[in-house]
């Protein structure tokens, strides 16, 4: 989503610029919201998906 090395999205958590939810196994997750945010995206509806695989 960033177009960069997934070190540096860390580094952007260490440094405060996002903040992680850290899973039960210890991983980090983001929100959409201060991702979009950072990104400058505006933040898009979205789609279900599809029963069945499609």
């Amino acid at each position: 989503m960033f177009d960069v090395d997934p070190k540096t999205v860390s580094r952007w958590a260490d440094a405060g610029r996002l903040t992680p939810v850290r899973t039960l196994g210890g991983h980090r997750r983001y929100r959409e919201g201060e991702v979009r945010e950072m990104l400058d995206v505006p933040a898009q509806r979205l789609v279900p998906r599809r029963e069945g695989g499609f």
